[in-house]
């Protein structure tokens, strides 16, 4: 039981470093100390969600709805382009007087946005229904339950901590330049991940 707990976390650990979208949003939150706990259990109960259904043997589907990974990349590069253009933009226009007076999104949008970026993200799938389902067929009753288990307890350990441990960088985050930085930095990550799924499309 202790091997398959291990596989388990460590798979689902490294997996959710991948999410790039999910983490960044996640990571800006935090920073301004505005509605980490509502945010961080949303990522940590979907990638719970996706996970057990990954392990229960769901990620089958996906070959029954062949066009199914070309919307849901087609839909997330989308998102992320668009995302990505509103970091570029808030850099450019540099008007950060919410987030140096510590203000963030309200929870009805910035769970709208960080939905997006959980639930239009083709690789969430890909990963959870995909790679951690293939990971637990190698396991059988309890020991394939520990494994499910932990890579879903893995979701809420990375999530708490990017979500709280980013408040301790907050002190540095007192001036219009280094959101300026962060945006820019988050807006790169957005559209190289979206060029990285547009690409993967045209190799298909």
């Amino acid at each position: 039981m202790i091997e398959p707990a291990i596989t388990g976390f460590l798979t689902g650990f490294s997996l959710i470093l991948a999410i790039g979208a999910q983490n960044a949003f996640v990571l800006r939150q935090g920073l301004l100390r505005s509605n980490v706990l509502p945010l961080v259990l949303f990522c940590a109960i979907s990638d719970a969600i996706l996970i057990a259904a990954g392990v229960a043997g769901f990620g089958a589907l996906m070959a029954q709805f062949p066009k199914l990974p070309l919307i849901m990349s087609l839909a997330g590069a989308a998102f992320l382009l668009v995302y990505g253009f509103m970091r570029f933009r808030a850099a450019w226009l540099g008007e950060y007087a919410m987030e140096l007076a510590g203000e963030g999104l309200a929870l009805g949008p910035a769970l709208a946005v960080v939905f997006a970026c959980t639930w239009l993200n083709p690789h969430v799938y890909l990963d959870t229904l995909g790679l951690v389902g293939a990971i637990s067929t190698q396991y059988e009753g309890p020991a394939k339950v520990s494994f499910g288990v932990a890579a879903a307890a893995a979701s809420f350990v990375f999530f708490f901590a990017l979500g709280y441990g980013a408040g301790i960088l907050a002190p540095i985050m007192q001036t219009p330049r280094n959101w300026r930085i962060l945006d820019i930095a988050i807006g790169c990550v957005m559209w190289m991940i979206a060029f990285g799924l547009l690409l993967s499309l045209t190799q298909h």
